[in-house]
């Protein structure tokens, strides 16, 4: 089940694969998370020290569970991903100019996932020209609708 999508990141870059990584969180985040005060548009991963971390990404405390902490909405967050995955990550991050960007965070047996792309920018002729493919297909898929009734 998805908790929140990043639209922002499908329309900023070419996503050409997906990885799926846990998340370090203390008690209040998780209670936040599940009322849904998430919000990753502005959140990107980056490495540091042989680790990914999610930065920029914005859990809105609640008054109610966080009561004897000093809440730090967007603070780094440590990614859990095994080697072999870190390892393939580092080399494309590093060498080929690939970024990392948060997709979706979602449940997955009851814990927080969040869904991360090796992403490629894309430049302003490339967002203009997916604008004009999803507009045409919007019209077809009207023009189908209309056509079956």
């Amino acid at each position: 089940m998805s908790i929140i999508d990043n639209r922002k990141a499908f329309h900023d870059y070419f996503i050409e694969d997906r990885f799926e990584a846990g998340l370090v969180l203390e008690g209040w985040e998780v209670k936040s998370i599940r009322a849904g005060r998430v919000q990753i548009k502005e959140g990107y991963v980056i490495l540091r020290n042989g680790a990914f971390w999610l930065v920029g990404a914005h859990i809105s405390p609640l008054t109610s569970a966080s009561t004897h902490v000093l809440p730090d909405p967007t603070r780094s967050r440590k990614l859990l991903l095994n080697q072999a995955e870190i390892n393939k990550l580092i080399g494309k991050v590093e060498r080929a100019g690939y970024t990392l960007a948060p997709l979706d965070m979602h449940y997955k047996g009851g814990r927080v996932k969040l869904a991360i792309g090796l992403a490629k920018g894309k430049k302003l002729h490339d967002k203009r020209s997916s604008e004009r493919d999803k507009d045409a297909q919007r019209e077809v898929q009207r023009a189908m609708k209309v056509r079956q009734k």
